[in-house]
Parts: C-alpha cells; structure tokens; sequence
C-alpha cells in the first residue's frame, strides 16, 4: 500500500489551563488521510483545532494521545520533515532584508548553497511573481507580497509537501487570485498541498478533498464534489432547446434533436455545507 502523504490516526490534544479543573479539548480522536498530489482543505470556525492539528504534523506540538506519519514516517521525526513546506498563519520575517536575501537565509538553513541556491532563489522569485521587487526590503512590501514571499520560503527546500495555515489571511481580491493559481500550479508540480483556511468560497475552487472541524472533531470528510452534491436532485445542460423541451425534458430528451452537453447532480456550496455541519455538530453538544 502506498504510504499517504499525511496520515492522522486518533489524534487528541488537551491543553491544561492554569487554575482550572477543566482543560480544553482542541482536537479530539482524529482521524484523516491526505493523498499523495491532491489539495486537502482543514476547515473549520476559530478554535476547531486545524491549527493544532497542523503544528502536530510539523511536530512542533506534541499530542495527547495518537500518531501522525508524513509519507510513512513518524512525524515526530526530524527526517519525516525534510520533504516538508510551511507557511504560518502569521509568518514573521527580518523586515530589513530584502527578499532575496530572506530566501537565501531560509535556503542556507535548508542547507542550499552556491549556484544550487541562486538557481533555486532565482526560480522562485519567478514563481511567485516577485522578481522585480527582490532587491526591495521586505518592510516595503504589501501583505499579499509579504504571503507570496512566505509561499517562496516554504517551497525553498523542494518539498514534496506543503502545509499552508490561512494563506490568503488578510490579502486583497488580487493577491488571493494570485495566492490560489501557486497552490493550483503547486498541484500541477505533483506537490500534495494542505491547507487551513475560513475562506470558503476559494477553498471550493481549489481543494479536492476536505474535512471539516467543529470543536476539535471531525463532522465531514470526503471528495469535495460529493460532498456539496444535493441528494435526490439532478441537473441537465441542454443546448439548443425550446421552452416546450425544458417543460418536459424528461420525457422528450431521448427522442429529441437537443444536444444534452452534461448531466450532474444539483450541488449547494461549501458555505452552505460547512454551515449545516458545524451547526449539527454544536446542536448535539448542547
């Protein structure tokens, strides 16, 4: 069986509070796969634990109880992170260096160097379409710049897998289009992309599978398209027909002259569906 690119397996993080009986909870029994070359959407309101259940993965927070691997491996591991890309949520960058040398520090960490380095630097600036402002301080550059610059460091290593935490947090119309055509090309490259985001209508533009969090549980996973299918209801595209053929199209489509260009399943969106989950979800709990 081929190792998934993320696999979560009963995850749980309790955090104890300082003069309290009560801990919070901030993900509970956990369970997810992310495959090898998709786009995999966490979702879910403030405090449902994606951003947990990130710093868990990176091993940077460690669990309660359960287990994460990143391709197979513990990721508890220093080795299973090689491979590895991150862009926080609030990224913190030296102000004063200008953007080729912030990728020329973080690729020297990564133990780049020489003309493999400026061949790497070069090539991401490129990418992220920050060529012409990379002898500029980053204290100059805009948020959805300062993003981009963030999405240039995490790829800086070559990974074969990228986690992004609200990557179009506090970016324009503009830099969220730009920001979601790099994940979309990061898919292209064969690079397996998660990523945590409340930004709903972009997440169903890009994602191929997600989950959904409330309060630190899972309440739905699957294919996106499946997902937001409405059950019992289905659509027809017809080309060329009269009103008389859509009234009943039922019937005369079988032995009519229109061309039926698609057939699907009526869908809602994936606000809608995250709405009616988490809200579920808390109606139970109560």
């Amino acid at each position: 069986m081929i190792d998934a690119a993320v696999a979560v397996s009963g995850l749980t993080k309790v955090f104890p509070v300082p003069f309290h009986r009560q801990p919070i909870v901030a993900v509970r029994g956990l369970d997810l796969r992310v495959q090898a070359g998709e786009v995999y959407g966490l979702l879910g309101p403030n405090g449902s634990g994606k951003s947990t259940t990130l710093k868990i993965i990176l091993g940077l927070v460690s669990p309660t109880r359960g287990h994460t691997e990143i391709f197979g491996h513990d990721s508890r591991l220093v080795e299973s992170r090689e491979a590895v890309g991150f862009l926080p949520e609030n990224p913190y960058f030296y102000k004063y260096l200008t953007g080729e040398e912030t990728l020329r520090f973080f690729g020297r960490l990564c133990g780049l160097s020489g003309a493999r380095l400026k061949k790497r630097i070069d090539e991401l600036l490129e990418l992220v379409g920050l060529t012409n402002a990379r002898d500029r301080r980053l204290g100059t550059y805009s948020k959805g710049m300062l993003q981009r610059i963030g999405l240039a460091q995490a790829l800086i290593n070559e990974p074969k897998l990228v986690l992004l935490d609200e990557p179009t947090a506090g970016v324009d119309p503009a830099g969220s289009r730009e920001i979601r055509n790099l994940i979309v090309d990061l898919k292209r490259s064969g690079i397996t992309v998660l990523l945590s985001s409340h930004l709903l209508a972009q997440v169903q533009e890009i994602c191929d599978r997600v989950a959904i969090l409330a309060n630190g549980v899972l309440v739905r996973e699957g294919q996106l398209a499946e997902l937001i299918a409405i059950e019992n209801q289905t659509e027809f595209v017809v080309a060329n027909a009269s009103s008389h053929l859509v009234e009943e199209i039922e019937s005369l489509i079988g032995r009519s002259n229109a061309q039926l260009i698609e057939r699907r399943r009526s869908t809602t969106t994936l606000e809608r569906l995250f709405l009616d989950a988490t809200k579920n979800h808390e109606a139970r709990n109560k």
